[in-house]
């Protein structure tokens, strides 16, 4: 075996995250694939995991391993891309990072769309409750909602989104009068507890020229750490909700619920795709990016 097969397949091992998991990926029984993974450590002189059949920790030689391994693999992949024609089709793996609820939405069917274009790519999409740190795992793109991060990676922003105030035509039908920000006070809200915000805390900007913030303390007897589950709550009649455009345009559109207030809007949270500067040249993730923003565009209505 190369030195490039024991990079791929420690990749893959690593990724299984246990020695079984390994096992049913590779197709290889899983004495081979722990004979494998003694021949590399023996190679190389190190420890690479401790691991029993249903777990694996790296060691500091590991993580190195793997990380300068998938940086080693994706400039091999880039410069064999950058040697055939332009119009030879792209290979390689793409490992993306989306939140839940965002990433099944809308993340999921675009890449399902990429994937019959370019059926020598392999691509992993993983999903997760919280945004993973732009440098642990080994994530070739991340795409995060708010202010993308002053950094080394390279911004480009995938989707114009708002919070917005909404609520049920009947709910708002047999409630208090809602005029003020301060009438939110005398209303059920429902209060979606999402990362580690100080959630019962809503921020508004005005929607007149001089954008003037504020913040009110809401209060309401639901609440959930799924998005989703509030705008079920919201459409049942429950109560005010305060939710991105992206998650409730439709039933805005339809009428299932009606915006509130228009005079203030939630701050801003767009949603930005995020790549290292290392990567710029790369083909795989440069079609990635450009087709993602342009595909974006066509499946949320654009901010009024």
């Amino acid at each position: 075996m190369s030195a490039v097969d024991d990079l791929a397949f420690f990749q893959r091992v690593a990724q299984a995250g246990s020695l079984t998991g390994a096992s049913r990926e590779l197709g290889l029984s899983l004495s081979a694939v722990s004979k494998r993974l003694q021949q590399l450590e023996a190679r190389l002189g190190v420890s690479l995991a401790a691991r029993t059949t249903r777990r694996l920790a790296l060691t500091a030689e590991g993580e190195r391993y793997l990380k300068r391994g998938a940086m080693i693999l994706d400039d091999l992949g880039d410069l064999e891309n950058s040697l055939r024609d332009q119009s030879a089709a792209l290979s390689g793996r793409l490992r993306i990072n989306a939140t839940f609820g965002f990433g099944r939405r809308h993340v999921a069917p675009l890449i399902s769309r990429f994937a019959a274009l370019h059926p020598q790519m392999e691509l992993l999409l993983e999903l997760t409750s919280f945004p993973v740190g732009l440098d642990e795992q080994g994530f070739d793109i991340n795409i995060r909602v708010g202010e993308p991060p002053a950094s080394r990676w390279i911004a480009r922003r995938l989707l114009a989104n708002r919070r917005m105030l909404c609520a049920a035509p009947g709910y708002l039908a047999q409630s208090p009068k809602l005029e003020r920000l301060e009438d939110l006070a005398r209303h059920r809200c429902l209060i979606v507890r999402e990362n580690d915000s100080d959630y019962s805390l809503w921020r508004f900007e005005a929607t007149d020229e001089t954008r003037t913030p504020r913040a009110i303390r809401v209060q309401g007897r639901l609440a959930s750490n799924d998005a989703e589950a509030m705008t079920r709550m919201a459409l049942d009649g429950h109560g005010v909700l305060l939710r991105s455009w992206w998650d409730v345009h439709e039933h805005l559109a339809s009428g299932e619920l009606v915006s509130v207030l228009p005079q203030w809007q939630g701050i801003r949270a767009d949603f930005h795709l995020l790549y290292s500067e290392r990567a710029r040249e790369s083909a795989r993730i440069r079609q990635f990016v450009d087709f993602m923003t342009a595909e974006m565009a066509g499946r949320v209505p654009p901010l009024s």
